[in-house]
């Protein structure tokens, strides 16, 4: 089954995985595909190198959705029916609207922005990009501009946090630690009266930076946006279980990201959230019959080289055994992942860094079975 029949009805795909396995790339190409065939798409990525705003004919990603010409891929034989957009998250930038949309005045909001404990924890909270990267997708989801939204996220050990984020945000600006901060009373005030004398006393003297005034006022104006935080993480752990959201796994048949792609799956389940199928990179297609090459034949015709003709024989040796490998994993994610018919992209003769390379992606993720597995039939050794 390919990409196409799994993303009917759905506005939201999350591309998840390890890093390293072509996540960013599926993401793209999944988005290109689908706007190829009429839907106006925005694809949204973390991954800061340049190569998918090189792949897509753009100078630069940044926080706002930029539109991807169609005749990048007009040139390539592919037309876009539809609309493809791309992003590249601003973490910290997500962060700060966050702040202007819930602030209840411009006052409060000003006083957030600039202040100084404020700028270093949101750019810390930020950098993590677990929960901006899910508040911006509610927030395009929301707008109402595009059909289908296509998230890239971060490797999966990390994604346990990028699903738990608003429960973790919402827990932190509910919980008794946040109270005691924004208004201690009884020990808690008298303690905090006491720390505080003696550690401005001592920061002034080393620093003259008056940072316990600072912690004093961004919790006590963070309590004025806490509801609206809560509110909007509640709403984010809403839309990663509705029907209208699913999640991709992309993976390669390496050990390592095959046990990443089982442990995710399980707990995508644990969690409630849509699994809606496996893309497996980068795989080496064993033929069904290997054929026997002659040796003698093959160093004859190049032009005598013995030793050349046998180092070439033992790389494709190698190969198969690779192969060999990649069927075994194949056969452990099916059999774990409970997917008959997961989507597979053979390994490319080159890295995806052009127009080209994405649209071979795109072809194999949206090819029909029969299709693709004649491609797949002639890539194989």
């Amino acid at each position: 089954m390919s990409v196409a029949p799994r993303m009917a009805g759905k506005r939201i795909c999350i591309c998840t995985g390890s890093g390293g396995v072509g996540k960013t790339t599926t993401a793209a190409a999944v988005a290109l595909g689908l706007a190829a065939r009429g839907r106006r798409v925005a694809v949204v990525t973390i991954d800061p190198a340049r190569r998918l705003a090189s792949s897509l004919g753009l100078e630069q990603l940044d926080n706002e959705p930029r539109l991807v010409e169609p005749a990048r891929f007009a040139g390539q034989g592919l037309e876009l029916r539809g609309e493809l957009w791309a992003m590249m998250l601003d973490a910290k930038r997500t962060f700060d609207e966050l702040i202007e949309l819930l602030a209840p005045d411009a006052g409060t909001r000003d006083e957030i922005l600039a202040n100084r404990i404020y700028q270093e924890l949101s750019s810390a909270v930020a950098g993590s990009q677990e929960f901006t990267a899910v508040a911006k997708l509610y927030e395009l989801d929301a707008s109402g501009r595009f059909d289908t939204i296509v998230l890239d996220t971060p490797p999966s050990r990390n994604a346990l946090d990028f699903l738990e984020a608003p429960q973790r945000l919402t827990g932190f600006l509910e919980g008794r630690a946040l109270r005691v901060l924004t208004a201690p009373t009884g020990a808690a005030a008298a303690i905090a009266a006491r720390g505080g004398a003696l550690a401005l006393s001592a920061l002034r003297r080393v620093t003259g930076a008056d940072l316990l005034a600072d912690l004093s006022t961004f919790f006590g104006v963070l309590g004025g946006v806490s509801d609206g935080f809560a509110e909007r993480a509640r709403a984010v752990a809403t839309l990663l279980r509705d029907p209208a959201t699913t999640f991709l796994i992309v993976t390669s048949p390496e050990p390592a990201p095959v046990a990443e792609a089982v442990f995710f799956h399980r707990r995508l389940l644990e969690a409630g959230m849509p699994f809606g199928g496996l893309v497996v990179n980068r795989v080496r297609v064993l033929a069904r019959k290997p054929q026997g090459i002659d040796e003698a034949a093959l160093a004859s015709d190049l032009g005598g080289d013995g030793d050349l003709a046998a180092r070439a024989l033992q790389a494709l040796s190698d190969l198969r055994a690779l192969a060999r490998r990649d069927a075994a994993s194949m056969r452990l994610l099916r059999a774990e992942l409970d997917d008959g018919h997961p989507i597979v992209v053979p390994q490319l003769d080159r890295d995806v860094s052009d127009a080209a390379g994405l649209l071979a992606v795109q072809r194999y993720l949206f090819a029909p079975q029969r299709k693709r597995s004649a491609l797949l039939a002639e890539q194989a050794f």
